[in-house]
Parts: C-alpha cells; sequence; structure tokens
C-alpha cells in the first residue's frame, strides 16, 4: 500500500478499527427480536435483516429502513422519546440502551490488525479521521484508548449538529476530509458497511477499502469499493514502515 499517494485516511469506527459491529448487531438483534414479538405476526430478525437494512446507517435511519422492510408504521416521534416509547425514535433510543449494557460488561479493543496501520499511519504523519455514524462512537474510542489517533471525529451527534446526511450518503465523508483539510480525490475511506462503501463511492475518493467483517467481499465489491481486506494489517505501507 502506499500512503503516500494521500493526504488524508477516514475510517469507520465498529467493524474497522474495533470489533463493536458485533456490539451493534447483538443489540440491534435484541430490541428488534423483544419488539417484534409485542407486535405479533412477524418472523425474527436475523442478521441478515441488519446487514440489508440497518448496517453503517445511522440509528433512526435503522429502525425506519427495518420496519419499512416488515411492514410495519409507527410514529416518528422526538429523539427525546423515552425507550419504552414505541415510536421510531423510541425504539433507536432501546437499541442504544442495549448496546451501552453490552460495552460496560464486556468492554473493548481495537482489532491487533487496525491498531498496526493506525501506529503506522501515525509515524508517518498521515491524518486520520473516525467517521462513524453511531453517536456512541466517542465512548468506544475512549473504551478502546485510542481517541489520541484521530485528529477529528465524525459521529452520528455531529452529523446532526451540521445538519449532514448520513451515509450512504457522502455527507460525512466529505465533511471529515475537509476538516482534516484535505480533498476527497486525495483521501482514503475505509468501510465494513455496504452504506458507507456507497458513501464513499458516491463522494469521489481516492480510493474506498472495503472491510469484509461479514458483509462479504462480493457485496463490497458490488457497492463500489476499490479493494477488500479482511484485515487492516493487510494494508500496512509497502516500504517495511511500523511491520
Amino acid at each position: 500500500m502506499r500512503w503516500n499517494e494521500y493526504d488524508a485516511v477516514l475510517f469507520d469506527l465498529d467493524g474497522v478499527v474495533t470489533p463493536t459491529a458485533e456490539v451493534h448487531m447483538r443489540a440491534w438483534s435484541s430490541m428488534f427480536n423483544d419488539y417484534l414479538t409485542s407486535v405479533g405476526g412477524q418472523r425474527p430478525y436475523t442478521d441478515e435483516d441488519y446487514y440489508a437494512y440497518v448496517d453503517g446507517k445511522p440509528r433512526y435511519d435503522g429502525v425506519r429502513s427495518f420496519l419499512r422492510a416488515r411492514g410495519i408504521e409507527i410514529p416518528e416521534g422526538l429523539p427525546t422519546d423515552p425507550p419504552e416509547e414505541e415510536t421510531v425514535c423510541g425504539l433507536g433510543n432501546r437499541k442504544n440502551g442495549y448496546f451501552n449494557k453490552v460495552l460496560a460488561a464486556d468492554g473493548v479493543d481495537a482489532y491487533p490488525g487496525s491498531r498496526r496501520l493506525l501506529d503506522a499511519l501515525r509515524e508517518r504523519g498521515l491524518p486520520m479521521a473516525i467517521v462513524s455514524s453511531s453517536q456512541n462512537a466517542p465512548v468506544v474510542l475512549a473504551a478502546a484508548g485510542i481517541t489520541d489517533y484521530f485528529a477529528t471525529v465524525m459521529h452520528g451527534g455531529v452529523a446532526a449538529e451540521r445538519h449532514l446526511e448520513g451515509k450512504p450518503a457522502p455527507d460525512t465523508f466529505l465533511a471529515a476530509a475537509a476538516d482534516l483539510g484535505a480533498g476527497a480525490a486525495r483521501s482514503v475511506v475505509l468501510e465494513d458497511a455496504i452504506s458507507g462503501v456507497r458513501a464513499g463511492v458516491a463522494g469521489d475518493f481516492g480510493l474506498v477499502i472495503g472491510v469484509d467483517r461479514g458483509a462479504g467481499a462480493a457485496a463490497l465489491t458490488d457497492a463500489g469499493a476499490d479493494i477488500v481486506v479482511t484485515d487492516l494489517a493487510q494494508l500496512l505501507p509497502d516500504d517495511g514502515a511500523a511491520r
């Protein structure tokens, strides 16, 4: 990998830098299956539903997408809705409660290969950013002890404050690149979600790397990934730096 051809590196967090995609998957499954039981007449929520409707999207967008696919209509509600409220926002907030419980109980560490790449890129002075749909990104980064690697963290809360559309729109990636003083053409996007890869492609980024943690190499390639890897250690500089 010739990193000297680029000015900035933009990482999705969950499933790319940390294995918290698994925590999100468990939280979504618990929330939706509990909810579907109360609705009745619905087949269980599965991992296939996660990849098709939820993965990589802002929390409330994921709720809307899944419920639409199941033909379920509920009120939109407000972001301040309590988790018990049967609204789009209420269900999204309920999922967040499940996520925080799992994270507090189990903790999180960065993938070893991801930390190796972060070390190598920091050694080379490449500016890095996190671009995550999750509002929990700062908590996850702190829990994993990797906050200091990133000059900017574009998470769901910041996106809402800045009125940026979430993935698969490219807005959050473009804003993060601009925050780092880089243009899209000389920035790299690393994503494990189909919606995130599509966002990178829509933003005309110089390189869009798919990270296959379960979505499938073919699906990531079909979404527009230029290359697909299974571990970020595969992207270490080709001059042997930080190996």
